[in-house]
């Protein structure tokens, strides 16, 4: 399996804090990015462009640009999205979420906020961590190894 080789320190800085009042926010994303980045939406499964994508390289918060997972971590595990099992150390935060009647655990771009979905721990994937990081495809950019660009 070929390892990813964009140099994640080029992106951006994952420490970096990248807030921003909703009205710009408004002015770079698009009507459903900034439904599910801003106000924690979730795309209808099995319709996201990154669900069964399989290049090298790093995806990224579509919002700030900020490294989020590299694709080495991704699997699949047939839930309708995107799946990770582990993030770039300190990009992804975690916040326990008590909507719909359930707790489950959301995961956000630490640097801008922007929601991302949700993990979920112990549901027996042959991963290293025993996780999943359910994330929206329109949450996330991918950089590909030759500096292409794709937006989710």
């Amino acid at each position: 399996m070929a390892t990813d080789t964009v140099p994640v320190e080029n992106i951006a800085d994952p420490s970096a804090k990248k807030q921003k009042p909703d009205s710009e926010w408004r002015a770079i994303l698009s009507p459903e990015q900034f439904r599910v980045l801003r106000q924690k939406g979730t795309e209808r499964a099995n319709t996201g462009r990154f669900e069964d994508h399989e290049e090298q390289g790093v995806y990224t918060c579509a919002a700030c640009d900020t490294p989020l997972y590299k694709s080495t971590t991704k699997f699949h595990s047939g839930c309708g999205w995107p799946a990770f099992y582990d993030a770039i150390p300190g990009a992804v935060s975690r916040h326990e979420d008590s909507s719909f009647g359930m707790t489950r655990i959301e995961i956000t771009c630490t640097a801008c906020g922007g929601h991302l979905g949700h993990v979920f721990k112990g549901e027996g994937f042959a991963t290293p961590t025993d996780e999943r990081h359910c994330v929206n495809s329109i949450s996330l950019s991918f950089h590909d190894n030759d500096g292409k660009i794709t937006s989710g």
